[in-house]
């Protein structure tokens, strides 16, 4: 075994390790040689997969046919990345952080070959994994988790060699509404089986059952209420069926779409801080909490929610690359901070967008906030305008002041990005009062000449006023 120095020696380059080779460690990476020369910094980062800074958001869409090559997720490749001195050890798992030691065990994934590499600066960026349920039969060939572009490929490959035509999702949050779209594109036989009694758990109930209403349109199959207690396999040990309680639902492949979780074990054995959520605690220069040469960002980490003033986890590539930027750029000496997220999120099944931004009902009673709701129907143009579609928005404001606390947002062309007017809001500490003055632009192609958000904000107002 290859012992390394446990720091670097006087009169040599510090050296920056980055753990994970996706968004969050290779924007940080890049960023820091940006702003320090190869002469200054040296960096070495290590990815346990085949690929690099690639789109997770983007695998359902390359699965169900929408982005036809892989490679159009990938935004730098391993060889890029060396290309700017950047020393990218691929297929390189580090299984120990040595916290006193200042050094990173690695292993070779292919040959079993382990070395220790001393760092001066350490970036923690681990992701998240796919929760898979502890159940009988989950690790059957034809069963997916769907995270890396290996998991993408892998369930591309299983749908090609597979004869049946009938797919189970397990799970109804964003991956698995995408991937049931994914595979009705397929044209698959489709069928969600979901805890909750509607889709979209990061929805009220109210406004799920708006998804699950369109989703059963488009001939998907929603069973809610409902857990999955093992699958089923055949003669051949691969999958065909799933099983609740209840019921048995016949199955040649089955998506997992049931969350992610903080890969934080690296972190954990090393004695690092996490959070009630299992993700690393960072200050707002996203450093890990009591560490001055250690940093993390990305999906194995927990932020703070500008609304509830509470940690939470969210896993989004757009927090991801700005925690790279933001740790590159302190560790180049610069200064940068990330002062948190509103919880704003968009996805789409088929032609429903589905909107959220800010707090849920039940997060407002959680951290004692007393609020009203105001849900109204408009539509995303000018109603004597051609193609104007349906759009439903759910808003939520403080009991008396009138801050605003969230927005959810379900309909058709045109619906889900209106999210970003409520993101911004939230972002700014506005009232719904407020938000009735805001200047939007209006044209009959693009908007009612009230815009459908402020129609839910005039509500609001309303509702504010009332006794409780």
């Amino acid at each position: 075994m290859n012992m390394n120095a446990a720091r670097s020696a006087p009169g040599k380059r510090e050296r920056l390790v980055v753990i994970g080779g996706d968004a969050a460690g290779m924007s940080a990476a890049s960023q820091a040689r940006r702003l320090r020369g190869a002469g200054e910094l040296e960096i070495v980062a290590f990815e346990r997969g085949h690929f690099t800074s690639f789109s997770a958001c983007g695998i359902p869409y390359w699965v169900g046919g929408d982005v036809a090559d892989r490679d159009r997720l990938i935004a730098r490749t391993a060889e890029e990345h060396r290309a700017r001195d950047i020393d990218l050890r691929m297929r390189t798992e580090v299984t120990e952080i040595d916290v006193a030691g200042g050094r990173v065990r690695a292993r070779d994934v292919d040959s079993g070959a382990e070395s220790w590499t001393s760092y001066d600066e350490l970036v923690i960026a681990t992701g998240a994994r796919p929760i898979r349920p502890g159940i009988p039969g989950v690790d059957a060939p034809g069963v997916h988790g769907v995270q890396t572009l290996d998991d993408g490929q892998a369930l591309i490959d299983t749908l090609a060699r597979t004869r049946g035509r009938r797919a189970v999702v397990v799970g109804a949050g964003y991956i698995g509404v995408e991937m049931a779209e994914a595979l009705i594109n397929r044209g698959y036989e489709v069928t969600v089986v979901n805890r909750g009694s509607e889709p979209m758990s990061t929805l009220d109930p109210d406004m799920g059952r708006l998804v699950h209403r369109a989703m059963e349109g488009l001939g998907i199959t929603m069973v809610g209420d409902a857990e999955v207690t093992k699958i089923l396999t055949g003669e051949d040990g691969r999958v065909r069926a799933v099983a609740t309680e209840d019921a048995e639902y016949p199955a040649d492949v089955v998506v997992l779409g049931i969350g992610v979780h903080p890969e934080t074990t690296l972190a954990r054995a090393a004695g690092l801080p996490l959070g009630s959520h299992d993700g690393l605690l960072t200050d707002l220069a996203m450093r890990v909490r009591g560490h001055e040469n250690i940093w993390a960002g990305g999906d194995c980490v927990e932020v703070l929610d500008l609304v509830s003033g509470q940690e939470r986890h969210i896993a989004l590539g757009t927090h991801a690359n700005k925690h790279g930027q933001v740790i590159g750029t302190n560790v180049a000496g610069g200064y940068a901070t990330f002062p948190g997220v509103v919880g704003t999120a968009v996805s789409k099944v088929c032609d429903l967008e589905i909107a959220r931004t800010g707090l849920r009902e039940k997060d407002a009673r959680r951290v004692g906030l007393q609020y009203v709701t105001a849900t109204i129907e408009s539509t995303s143009r000018a109603g004597y305008y051609p193609n104007a579609s349906p759009m439903t928005v759910k808003m939520l404001a403080e009991r008396r002041t009138g801050r605003l606390l969230g927005v959810q947002i379900v309909g058709r062309e045109g619906a889900g990005k209106r999210v970003d007017i409520a993101a911004v809001a939230l972002t700014a500490g506005m009232t719904v009062e407020q938000m009735t003055a805001l200047d939007l632009g209006y044209a009959p192609p693009f908007s009612p000449v009230w815009d459908p958000v402020l129609v839910a904000a005039r509500k609001a107002v309303k509702a504010v006023g009332q006794p409780a």
